[in-house]
């Protein structure tokens, strides 16, 4: 397996973890998006992501749902501890959070294996 291939869930969860984040933050007004934003939403993909794709390598999860749906409540978990919700009381954010990045994780997961398959596919 190559390197690249390793470090891929790495960077898929990451930038999952974020993006969910940086919308939810905003509550999807992407024009108010200011530097303490992406950097609060930066270090929540960090985390969460990293820590993500750590558990699923462990656990050698195949199922994509299973592993959308760990993705999402890790970044809710870590989403609450890194700043204060912007919206709702202490957890609404971070649940809203949360649930944004297991439903991108899954449609961008789904989208992506199909790729693959195509490819797969074509190359015969």
């Amino acid at each position: 397996m190559t390197l690249r291939k390793k470090l891929a869930p790495f960077a898929e969860n990451i930038a999952e973890s974020g993006a969910a984040c940086l919308v939810t933050m905003v509550q999807g007004n992407l024009l108010l998006l200011g530097l303490s934003h992406w950097i609060t939403a930066s270090q929540t993909g960090l985390f969460a992501g990293g820590a993500a794709a750590l558990a699923i390598t462990l656990t050698n999860i195949q199922n994509r749902l299973i592993m959308s749906i760990m993705l999402g409540v890790i970044t809710g978990f870590v989403d609450y501890f890194v700043h204060e919700g912007m919206f709702g009381d202490g957890a609404t954010e971070a649940i809203v959070t949360g649930v944004g990045a297991a439903v991108l994780s899954y449609l961008v997961g789904t989208v992506l294996a199909r790729l693959r398959q195509r490819r797969a596919d074509a190359a015969g």
